[in-house]
């Protein structure tokens, strides 16, 4: 039991002894101490506001430019669609003319080389 009392008044003496250095070794007064302390935390309160509201406009630019992305590729694909129909539209009734022109070219090419063959 002698072993827990000295325990527990080493540790009392202690405390008081650490406490009373703190409060002369301050750098302010309690009163200084708790007026700097809560300018501190509404400096903290405003700054987390301040991010708050950064964040919400953040959110919602984020959110809008992806709105107008999305509008944009959805005219961008609708723009290429018509693009190749209108394409598909000019090209198609000539491609029948395009392949017979290019078999005769193949033609007059297998003709040239066989005369140069004979030569």
């Amino acid at each position: 039991m002698t072993n827990a009392k000295s325990l527990w008044l080493g540790i009392a003496v202690g405390g008081a002894v650490s406490a009373t250095v703190t409060l002369l070794s301050a750098p302010a007064s309690g009163k200084q101490l708790r007026v700097k302390m809560k300018e501190k935390g509404m400096e903290w309160k405003d700054m987390l506001l301040h991010l708050k509201q950064d964040g919400v406009r953040l959110k919602n630019q984020i959110k809008e430019t992806s709105q107008e992305g999305a509008i944009l590729i959805k005219e961008l694909t609708q723009d290429m669609k018509k693009s190749v129909s209108e394409w598909k539209t000019t090209v198609e009734p000539h491609q029948e003319n395009i392949h017979q022109y290019l078999a005769q070219i193949e033609s007059s090419l297998n003709d040239l080389e066989n005369k140069i063959k004979k030569q």
